[in-house]
Parts: C-alpha cells; structure tokens; sequence
C-alpha cells in the first residue's frame, strides 16, 4: 500500500479503516433517520493510490458514467472528499432515499438535489466522525455534482498532480437495494503525512485506554 513516499503499515491501514467504518455507520444512522428506514453502509478496503491509478482502478471496475457528490475540507488535514456511484446506481439510490417507484424522467429532475443531500449527510458525517476521534476539526464546503468518467474525475490540476487518494470501496443498502459505491479522498503529500501522525496518535491512545 505505497504510493511515492506514503506507505501505511498494517496497523495503521487497520485502525484508519476502523475510523472510517465507525464515520460511515455513523452516517448511516443520519441517513436512517432522515429517511426512515434501516441503511447497510461499510467500507471493507482502502488503498492509497495516485491519481491516475485511482482513475484506472474505477475504469477497469466501472465502464458506465459516473456521478460524483464533492465538498472540500480543511483543517491538520485537507483536500476533497468524493462519493461516486456508477450512473444506475445513482438513480437507484435516488429512489431508495425518497421511497418512491419514481418514472425515469421524475428521478432525473430530483436527482441533483437527492444526491446533494445524501452525499453531504454521508461524506460530512464520515470526516466529522474521523476529525472528532482524530481529535482535530475540519471544515467542509457545501456539495456539489460532477458528472463523468473516471479520468476526468481525477484529473490533476495546477499544485494537484502530485496528490494522491485515498481510494474507498463501499458497500451500501438501502430499502432492499443494494447500491455499490466509492469514496475517495484527494489529499496533497503534506496532508497525508499529517493524516499519518494523526492516526498514529490515535493508535497511541487506544493502545494507552486497552492498557490502563
């Protein structure tokens, strides 16, 4: 799991993924809330890769359109947070959440303002959970929706080239639909490594409470 000079060892590639499924079940429960009905949400892998490896990676797994809710955050660490879903299954998501047999044309006017909202509650309850047991705050921007195909996705920009990310898979169901997704996280080396001492920190405590 090595990409440039960011390598994670076992435990810490173990206790982020144990954040981010503590992030992601956390926003599983706000989502239930909001929608009333049980919502299945885990993160069983997570791998650092660069951005053009992660534009390969969704490629040789998705061959349809992707759609893409995105909020940028800032704090000890900083980048953008994406949920991507393959085209269908964002439409399928768009009638999970409103409860509705919707006809094609109705989930195409809801679309943006469904996905805007779901990804918001799952993204920013994610980081917030993360950033509340990393023990630093993070500020996020209000979502916005990207369309389109994994290399545009993460194409690099300007001081973005060299950025890496933190590349999620994510099971996730709801009301009986089951609706394959990602998660990603773009983030400069120096933030990574932060996000790396961070997660040491962490470790530290865990290890401090087990021991105390």
């Amino acid at each position: 799991m090595t990409t440039g000079s960011v390598e994670l060892t076992e435990l810490q590639r173990d206790a982020f993924t144990e954040l981010v499924n503590i992030g992601v079940s956390r926003a599983a429960a706000s989502l239930r809330r909001m929608i009333g009905v049980q919502v299945l949400l885990s993160v069983p892998s997570v791998d650092i890769v660069s951005r053009s490896a992660a534009a390969r990676l969704i490629g040789e797994r998705e061959d349809a359109e992707l759609v893409v809710v995105h909020q940028d955050f800032d704090g000890a660490f900083a980048g953008r947070a994406l949920l991507i879903f393959p085209q269908e299954k964002s439409r399928d998501l768009v009638r999970a959440v409103t409860g509705e047999d919707l006809s094609p044309e109705e989930v195409e006017d809801l679309a943006d303002e469904a996905l805007s909202e779901t990804g918001n509650i799952i993204l920013n309850g994610c980081l917030a959970t993360m950033a509340n047991m990393l023990q630093r705050p993070l500020r996020m921007s209000l979502p916005a929706i990207m369309r389109g195909d994994g290399p545009r996705i993460f194409q690099p920009s300007g001081d973005a080239a060299d950025s890496l990310v933190l590349f999620l898979y994510i099971d996730f169901s709801v009301r009986e639909r089951d609706i394959r997704g990602y998660i990603a996280m773009l983030m400069d080396l120096p933030s990574m490594e932060n996000l790396k001492l961070l997660i040491d920190a962490f470790i530290d405590r865990a290890i401090g409470d087990a021991d105390a």
